[in-house]
């Protein structure tokens, strides 16, 4: 075992995220004003991990000063939420503001600024207003173009004076992944057409936000956050690369390319075509979609996704799917993190990093999510009652050390934000894993408590260096 030590450039962001759906709660909240998440979770409530879901998350809303300590306490930099597009208007046609929820957003920026903390605002974490998917079929619809937008124009004109980071999407492509595609969430619907049609009118709606922004004047930055997921093929042979080369384009490229090159795949057209996958586009969409390119992406990175070619014959019956393409495969004695079933594998980063240098021109990227979610987290407390994470810590060590590698070889890596702050609900897991560095204790009140890890990130953002400790022996 050796220590290898490694400095952290003063302009490279060490921060955290988390989103206004997964925190704030529902306090405040008016009638008519519930998202996709807040009515799925009235819907299906018994699918949520212990009945706990977004009434009240951690409370944020109302406790948000005390946390903006906390932040302060673990050394944040920055700290990225969301504005929750179905609180932030009471006419989402007219885009009426709700001053009442206007003005929690104004205190928070401003709490953040004065303890030196940088607020990064998304404009979408999966909060599109359920009304707008009941009237129109959400991003379906055109028309929700349109609203975003007007949704967007009024956000600006608040805070564009205040906030300089600014992103439109969240992961773009899961909620219509999950609902269209694979029909695992509420509404259950396997509709490939729709998916791609949510894909475009996404991207469509990043290009409008992004003209509006720079036509506006406002000072800053206006990027996207993306959920790439690091493909690997089983083996060198064609079958396999081709798989991995396949579930790359219809899950990563669909929202990379345009964001960073402004056009889609070549082949993506080519595909959807073969397999009638209907959706509507005009050459007017593409020309917005090449003029109007983010500043900046984020890129949620948590885990390889690894596949083989299919082994089975598809169908005829089964309507399209990118599955066609492709099975997924489990490596045989993985590291994995058992609570969340994801395999442990930092050389993600090291892959991503090549790829935005090479194959987008060194497009400057941060980390914008990579944490460990933990079950049971009680069982690893100290006398003292804190939580001794020393496994996040490990994992953050790993992932954020080949970021600063990448960094060091001129690669345009600005930054590494963690999921999360605090531990909060996420679709369907709620509260089982923990990934935050502060402990949410839902047995007292929401208690808050920092643990091993938040002590260890205010020691990193302190010293500018991290140290990590290698393994020496050969396997």
């Amino acid at each position: 075992m050796s220590n290898v030590t490694i400095e952290i450039p003063h302009d490279f962001m060490l921060g955290a995220a988390a989103s206004a759906w997964q925190t704030e709660g529902w306090s405040g909240k008016k009638a008519g004003q519930d998202s996709f998440l807040d009515a799925w979770y009235q819907q299906d409530r018994h699918v949520w991990h212990n009945g706990y879901g977004p009434a009240i998350a951690t409370d944020f809303i109302n406790r948000y000063r005390e946390d903006v300590a906390l932040m302060k306490a673990c050394g944040l930099t920055h700290y990225r939420t969301s504005i929750n597009w179905s609180r932030f208007l009471l006419d989402y046609e007219t885009a009426q503001m709700d001053e009442e929820y206007a003005s929690y957003y104004d205190r928070l920026i401003d709490e953040m600024l004065a303890s030196g903390i940088e607020p990064m605002l998304c404009l979408e974490h999966y909060e599109l207003p359920a009304v707008l998917l009941e009237k129109y079929g959400g991003w379906g619809s055109k028309k929700v173009v349109d609203l975003f937008v007007r949704y967007a124009e009024q956000v600006f004109a608040h805070y564009g004076h205040k906030v300089r980071r600014w992103f439109v999407f969240n992961e773009p492509i899961v909620v219509q992944t999950r609902v269209y595609l694979d029909a695992l969430r509420w509404p259950y619907q396997q509709d490939t057409s729709l998916w791609m049609q949510w894909n475009h009118h996404k991207n469509l709606a990043t290009a409008r936000v992004v003209q509006l922004f720079r036509a506006g004047g406002w000072p800053g930055s206006i990027g996207t956050i993306l959920n790439p997921e690091v493909t690997w093929p089983r083996s060198s042979a064609p079958h396999d690369v081709k798989a991995a080369e396949m579930y790359d384009l219809f899950y990563n490229r669909v929202f990379l390319d345009p964001a960073i090159k402004g056009v889609y795949p070549a082949q993506l057209f080519t595909l959807l075509a073969q397999h009638q996958v209907r959706w509507s586009y005009s050459d007017e969409d593409l020309a917005l979609i090449a003029a109007h390119r983010v500043d900046e992406v984020g890129l949620n990175l948590y885990y390889p996704h690894r596949v083989k070619a299919p082994s089975r014959a598809w169908h005829p019956e089964t309507p399209f799917h990118p599955a066609y393409y492709y099975e997924h495969f489990e490596l045989p004695g993985r590291r994995m993190n058992p609570s969340r079933g994801w395999e442990i594998q930092p050389r993600i980063v090291a892959d991503m990093a090549a790829r935005m240098r090479d194959e987008y021109d060194n497009f400057p990227w941060f980390i914008a999510e990579n944490g460990m979610g933990i079950e049971n987290e009680a069982r690893f407390k100290n006398e003292q009652g804190e939580i001794q994470d020393d496994y996040r810590i490990a994992f953050i060590a790993e992932h954020l050390h080949e970021a600063l590698l990448a960094r060091q070889a001129g690669i345009n890596c600005r930054g590494y934000m963690l999921w999360a702050f605090t531990d909060n609900v996420s679709p369907m897991n709620a509260f089982k894993n923990r990934y935050g560095l502060i402990e949410i204790d839902l047995e007292n009140q929401r208690q808050r408590r920092m643990k091993k890890s938040a002590h260890w990130f205010r020691q990193l953002v302190d010293s500018r260096q991290l140290t990590l400790t290698l393994d020496d022996e050969p396997k």
